[in-house]
């Protein structure tokens, strides 16, 4: 594939470091619009993706993108890197597997007289609509696949591109289930740009609730990660609360920060550099594992509770019962999907 209108200005022949072994890596190269990024394109051998077993309501995810440009300090997909041996930190967010002909492939998979229509879900690891998708434009093709197959899909996004594709997303919902999703979890815009620099602002992303919705989509919200004793206040939960409610968002799903091994490390940098006076307590309340000890998850979903009510996000609700991508919130307990 070739950028469309764009001058390449460095392509590196040869391979990059566990991709050698890996038969389809056709180039490398980096542009001046993503300044520090390098994009290895590869010809995937396969789009589907199964899951089984994960106690999520999909079997199948499609991932056109390895690695993202979001740059989240605390993505929990961060370890998935390790297996083209680079590093779960700055490799992570600047070595972008792009995986040029996943809508091909996956038409030839859909077509397949094995293939049973089940719920495919996109942006589950990697951000399907991250800065990338802008130049490649991978989306159109995967969405026209999936729905012209009869498969029904979800999309989980941080990324305002996706309102590109609002029109198509539209008519793909006439002929089948089609859930959108967005992720939206730090209303400080100042504590957004330190801890995840590549996404867009949090204007941008109530706006584009609002454009989902007028589209007549259902648009719920992952409110992750809320970050212990930085974006959990009762006044700081209400007041974002209130924005999704007043952007017209049709179900949230709050979960407290998660810190696998291989994201830990690279988030707890980030802590000592920005908020030393709390490296102390993180490091008690994540001793034992991945997730926040069981005392404070059971605080937040206490002090949580009277705040979804207030705002129409309890569960009963008449009008925002609909499960975000058709998943009810997860249990404590269960890593989240971006």
């Amino acid at each position: 594939m070739r950028w469309a209108g764009q001058r390449v200005d460095a392509e590196t022949p040869g391979t990059l470091p566990g991709l050698g072994s890996i038969a389809g890596l056709v180039r490398s190269v980096t542009t001046p619009e993503f300044q520090g990024i390098t994009f290895h394109e590869v010809l995937a051998r396969s789009a589907l993706n199964s899951v089984p077993g994960t106690a999520l309501p999909f079997n199948w995810t499609v991932n056109p993108y390895r690695g993202c440009s979001h740059a989240c300090r605390y993505c929990f997909a961060r370890p998935t890197h390790k297996y083209l041996e680079l590093d779960t930190g700055l490799d992570f967010d600047r070595q972008i597997v792009v995986k040029t002909n996943v809508a091909d492939v996956l038409r030839r998979e859909l077509a397949r007289p094995s293939w049973r229509h089940e719920q495919v879900a996109l942006g589950t690891n990697t951000d399907p609509y991250q800065r990338a998708e802008g130049r490649y434009r991978l989306m159109p093709g995967i969405i026209e696949a999936l729905a012209g197959s009869g498969t029904p899909l979800s999309i989980l996004t941080k990324g305002t591109l996706l309102r590109r594709d609002l029109e198509l997303l539209s008519a793909a919902s006439a002929e089948v289930n089609v859930g959108i999703g967005l992720s939206l979890a730090l209303g400080d815009e100042a504590l957004r740009r330190r801890l995840e620099p590549g996404v867009p602002s949090v204007r941008g992303r109530l706006d584009l609730i609002r454009a989902v919705r007028e589209a007549g989509l259902p648009c719920g919200v992952m409110v992750a990660p809320v970050l212990p004793w930085l974006t959990d206040s009762p006044d700081q939960l209400d007041h974002l609360l209130e924005q999704l409610s007043a952007a017209g968002a049709t179900g949230v799903t709050p979960l407290v920060l998660h810190l696998r091994p291989g994201v830990k490390d690279w988030f707890m940098q980030w802590l000592a550099h920005d908020h030393p006076d709390l490296v102390s307590r993180y490091t008690s309340l994540y001793a034992h594992g991945s997730n926040a000890s069981p005392s404070y998850r059971k605080a937040f979903e206490e002090k949580l509770r009277p705040l979804l009510a207030k705002h129409g996000f309890a569960r009963g609700s008449t009008h925002r019962t609909r499960p975000i991508n058709g998943m009810h919130p997860p249990k404590p307990s269960q890593e989240p999907l971006f």
